[in-house]
């Protein structure tokens, strides 16, 4: 199935897999799509998102091998290719990341299993262990996925107040996968890459 193509990298991410630690561009395929695929280093580490053009630009430079692909395919010329979901550097790439994962609501929910962290069911909100009203900071390690019953419940208290308790203290998760985790939406076809159980939801 040929699909036409795009820009060559996902909106809005400028990510290590820009031109200028690959060198200059191969030919564009005659078509390729508009999706994304995951890019991981030569040890498989997980290190950013492109767009599914760039991923197929990357392998037909042989800067890059297909890990896992789709049912679609490109075609370019005298070459068919299938579209890749999830691509490898053939060579290490070194790249500086900050050095804390970004505090964000998405990513707070995948820390914590989308579950609330009192009473185990869904997670719709953000609570602050120590309220801001009780000079509660808005930083990883006061802030947990919660119901909107328990959070309601417990409103500006202390957990001592009321009896409760945290099953683990929060904080700051690590990893490079953690940086695509809080920022996106994850393709469930990444999962094994970025180390996510199935009970995650991204």
């Amino acid at each position: 199935m040929s699909i036409t193509a795009l820009g060559s990298s996902a909106a809005g991410h400028r990510g290590p897999a820009h031109d200028s630690h690959f060198g200059p561009r191969a030919p564009a395929p005659a078509a390729a799509t508009t999706g994304a695929t995951l890019l991981l280093n030569a040890t498989y580490e997980p290190l950013c998102v492109v767009s599914s053009r760039r991923a197929i630009v990357l392998v037909l430079a042989a800067k890059a091998e297909a890990v896992d692909v789709t049912d679609d395919e490109v075609h370019a010329e005298r070459l068919t290719l299938a579209v890749p979901i999830v691509v490898r550097l053939t060579r290490y790439v070194r790249v500086p990341y900050p050095v804390q994962v970004p505090l964000s609501r998405r990513a707070v929910f995948t820390r914590d299993g989308q579950t609330c962290v009192y009473c185990g069911g869904s997670a719709t909100s953000i609570d602050h262990v120590v309220p801001r009203s009780r000079g509660g900071t808005h930083t990883w390690d006061n802030v947990v996925a919660a119901c909107r019953r328990c959070n309601h419940a417990k409103a500006d208290r202390y957990l001592a107040e009321l009896g409760w308790s945290l099953p683990r203290p929060p904080g700051a998760p690590s990893g490079a996968a953690w940086r695509l985790l809080g920022h996106r939406t994850v393709d469930p076809r990444w999962r094994t890459w970025l180390g996510m159980p199935d009970s995650v939801s991204a």
